[in-house]
């Protein structure tokens, strides 16, 4: 089986799920796809060596689990269905359900720091970055935070402050450069969302005669 893997990244409210549903709105193949957020893999709280939520840096590529994602991907690539990994944000920890993944023709995953990390970037045939203004960004996570998360609009403010941004400019801004396609101000630039569509399709057509 020969999948098509895509890769969209951006920082933190650049709107990368909400470019993944245009896409797939215009692929019509919404059944043939699987789509992975790389926030799944973050680690249990326990493997932070006893540290609390607030000393712990969330943004970091290594408060995630990213060799489960890139074993898991694999896994999908050669057929085999797998057991991804379910966190629950209020209280920092993996939950005791998994969600199953079947494999199919494409696999979309989306997160803030999958092209910071060279293993998985390698698997991805297409590497998309969503590049969202820094404010509009920042009242995305407020809201997001606030409302799905219930955090305080303090609690949020501090860590954008202390990590988000600083890790964002470290590791994500940087990564920009591995993308193949740079989509400018997200999901409202429907043309260069038309554009990814018209090379995902392109793709996805020598994926399928190859199988």
């Amino acid at each position: 089986m020969r999948q098509l893997v895509i890769g969209i990244a951006g920082g933190t409210g650049s709107g990368k799920t909400s470019v993944t549903n245009k896409i797939l709105d215009r692929i019509h193949q919404t059944e043939n796809v699987v789509v992975i957020q790389h926030d799944s893999y973050y680690r249990d709280i326990s493997d932070h060596g006893g540290k609390s939520s607030d000393q712990i840096n969330f943004d970091h590529p290594d408060s995630l689990e990213t060799s489960l994602l890139v074993h898991q991907i694999k896994d999908l690539k050669s057929g085999k269905s797998v057991e991804q990994p379910l966190y629950n944000f209020a209280t920092h920890s993996r939950m005791k359900e998994t969600r199953v993944l079947q494999p199919k023709d494409i696999i979309i995953v989306e997160g803030i720091l999958i092209f910071a990390s060279e293993e998985l970037r390698n698997l991805f045939d297409v590497k998309i970055f969503i590049d969202t203004d820094a404010d509009e960004r920042l009242l995305r996570r407020l809201k997001r935070d606030i409302v799905e998360r219930g955090r305080s609009i303090e609690s949020v403010m501090n860590q954008y402050v202390s990590t988000v941004k600083p890790m964002h400019l470290e590791f994500v801004e940087p990564s920009k450069r591995y993308a193949d396609i740079i989509v400018p101000r997200g999901s409202e630039n429907i043309v260069a969302i038309d554009m990814v569509v018209v090379k995902i399709e392109s793709l996805l057509k020598n994926t399928i005669g190859q199988k």
